[in-house]
Order: structure tokens, then C-alpha cells, then sequence
């Protein structure tokens, strides 16, 4: 079973790696770095080809998958809330 790498984002790669036997529907993955190792392990296994395309395209999302509990879809600015007297 031959690995194809679809797009790798540091410390993601996102993977189709054959197909399900099951349903006979390609098999996709994100893997993660190890960080002892630096080796990548599969860190989720996706549904379908639908989440994986919307994890490439929204790296936030990636993040929000993974079990690390790495902080995602955090603001740029903080604004003051206004003080209602």
C-alpha cells in the first residue's frame, strides 16, 4: 500500500494512504510530527475526502482535530469590552 503525501504543513501532512476495504473509498489521514521521534504518525483519520479538503484548505481546522489540544481559531486582537455603568 503506497502512501501519497496531498499537502504537508509543518508539523502536518495530510495523506491518502490506499483505500478502505470495506467501502473500496480512498483512505485519508492527517499525521503529526513526533516530536521525539520526528517521525509522522497518523494523529486523525478523516471521514471523508470533504473533511479532509476543508483541513487543508483551513489549517485552523487541523488544529481544532488535533488531540494535542493545540489552541485554534484564536483572535488577532483582543478588544477592551466597553464598560456599561
Amino acid at each position: 500500500m503506497k502512501m501519497k503525501i496531498l499537502l504537508e504543513q509543518f508539523p502536518y501532512r495530510y495523506v491518502e494512504k490506499g483505500t478502505i476495504e470495506l467501502n473500496d473509498m480512498p483512505d485519508y489521514r492527517i499525521q503529526k510530527v513526533d516530536s521525539y521521534t520526528g517521525k509522522y504518525k497518523d494523529m486523525y483519520l478523516c471521514d471523508n475526502q470533504m473533511q479532509i479538503l476543508t483541513a487543508m484548505e483551513d489549517f485552523e481546522y487541523t488544529k481544532w482535530l488535533d488531540p494535542d489540544g493545540v489552541p485554534c481559531y484564536v483572535k488577532d486582537v483582543a478588544k477592551p469590552r466597553s464598560r456599561m455603568d
